[in-house]
């Protein structure tokens, strides 16, 4: 599954040049006139403000809109357009993730007395773990800053020309300009904007969507597509089996895990799997109503098409708003695990110049014409391996468990990404079949090697 770049500049004639540089240029100026000032590390890093943690609401829109980036919201119109909102609620399957991730780093920071996902890996794998961990999440992050900046200049022109190559820097150094202020502060704070906006946004377009002008209705939305493996359940249960690991290699969402009070993070975590799921939910309309008017290609580009230039700013707002959040909450997490998890320099300046780094780092494949893959599948398959890790977290095993089974994760992602998978083992036919059944006997897998060391010694 690819992530492909949307509403280029090319396609999109009546904004002109000057509606997308206006929304990015004035949105990045008024967020780092209001983004906070960070005056202490826990500030920077923690985002305590007057010794005051994120509350739920805070927390919970934070977890969802840096969830929500550009071509998670593309991808989710695609697959509404190819099938219905089967395709939609699918793709939300991957939101059961904040849940999973929830529970368990609730129980693991009220009965473990863990602080952060580091704490655990070294207390119970050692060190080793925690260097195989943190390389797993800092290509993540790496991944992040040029997969979203490359949507982002794709809305300016071609691959390769001049303004997509202006547009990419212009807004990543914006965005880096708002973080580099207040780190994590700046980040939750600027989240809860983002998602307040996003939230309005999508409710204009969903309004437009199901106005008096298009005869379109909720019915015809609910029947849309067909219930089984060839049109979205491959995709929904791989979705579901992958939230077991997936969200623990993300420091976006367990950093966020750490912030407030046990009670208040799990709150926050069940509230975000909701709404978050709903909100992937909401925007594959544009595909099943693409699918109803008979549109092919890029489902948000066509349905912006067909309503005009109010429609298409107000869709390539969205995506601006989308990728922001994932950035700036990419920077920060970045300078934390550097900071803090690794314990490289705990101070407000290192972690201003770690940004700086993963920024500059990050853009490099953009110049190299890298392909924008899939930040869901592939990876998610290559951290399958994380599943025993953290679901028996709390029952004892050797060191040695955690890099049979981290491991084997990566061996059935590279089966995966190479087609090498034995088609006699994928039982369901269709599109993601082999997406589900290598997830399936590889987390199968992972969790027999991660017993086997344990299993031996008894």
């Amino acid at each position: 599954m690819k992530y492909n770049s949307i509403i280029a500049l090319t396609e999109t004639p009546p904004l002109g040049a000057g509606g997308p540089w206006g929304l990015i240029i004035v949105s990045s100026l008024i967020l780092l006139a209001l983004s906070p000032w960070a005056k202490n590390t826990n500030e920077f890093f923690k985002a305590v403000k007057k010794k005051k943690t994120p509350n739920t609401f805070m927390l919970m829109g934070s977890l969802i809109i840096s969830w929500i980036f550009a071509k998670s919201i593309t991808n989710a119109a695609n697959l509404g357009l190819d099938y219905g909102i089967v395709g939609g609620v699918a793709y939300a399957g991957y939101y059961v993730s904040f849940a999973v991730a929830g529970i368990i780093i609730y129980k693991m920071r009220l009965h473990g007395k863990y602080t952060s996902i580091h704490h655990f890996l070294s207390s119970k794998f050692g060190k080793g773990a925690v260097a195989v961990f943190s390389i797993l999440i800092a290509i993540r992050l790496f991944n992040e800053v040029w997969s979203n900046t490359m949507v982002i200049g794709s809305y300016f022109g071609d691959i390769g020309t001049s303004p997509y190559y202006w547009s990419i820097l212009v807004f990543t150094t914006l965005t880096l300009a708002y973080v580099l202020k207040g780190g994590m502060s700046s980040s939750i704070f600027t989240d809860v904007l983002q998602m307040g906006l996003f939230s309005i946004l999508l409710l204009v377009l969903l309004g437009v969507i199901f106005g008096s002008k298009t005869n379109f209705t909720v019915a015809e939305t609910i029947s849309s597509g067909v219930w089984s493996f060839e049109m979205g359940l491959n995709l929904l249960f791989a979705a579901v089996l992958q939230s077991f690991s997936y969200p623990f290699h993300d420091p976006v969402l367990t950093d966020r895990g750490f912030l407030s009070s046990p009670k208040v993070t799990l709150k926050s975590f069940l509230g975000a799997s909701i709404l978050g799921g709903l909100c992937i939910i909401l925007f594959s309309i544009i595909g099943v109503f693409a699918q109803s008017q008979g549109m092919q290609g890029q489902a948000a580009v066509e349905v912006g098409k067909a309503f005009g230039v109010v429609v298409l700013l107000v869709i390539n707002f969205i995506m601006i708003t989308s990728a922001a959040s994932t950035l700036d909450s990419t920077f920060s997490s970045f300078s934390k695990l550097t900071a803090i998890d690794l314990k490289l320099g705990n101070s407000m300046k290192f972690g201003r110049w770690s940004m700086v780094v993963i920024a500059v780092l990050g853009t490099i494949p953009v110049f190299l014409d890298a392909e924008i893959l899939s930040a869901t599948t592939i990876s998610g398959t290559m951290v399958i391996g994380l599943t025993p890790v953290f679901l028996f977290w709390k029952r004892k095993a050797p060191k040695i468990s955690f890099h049979l089974s981290v491991f084997c994760g990566i061996l059935f992602g590279f089966l995966l990404v190479f087609s090498w998978f034995p088609q006699v083992l994928i039982f369901t036919p269709g599109k993601y079949g082999d997406l589900l059944w290598i997830n399936f006997w590889g987390i199968l897998s992972c969790i027999i090697l991660y017993y086997i060391p344990k299993w031996i010694r008894a």
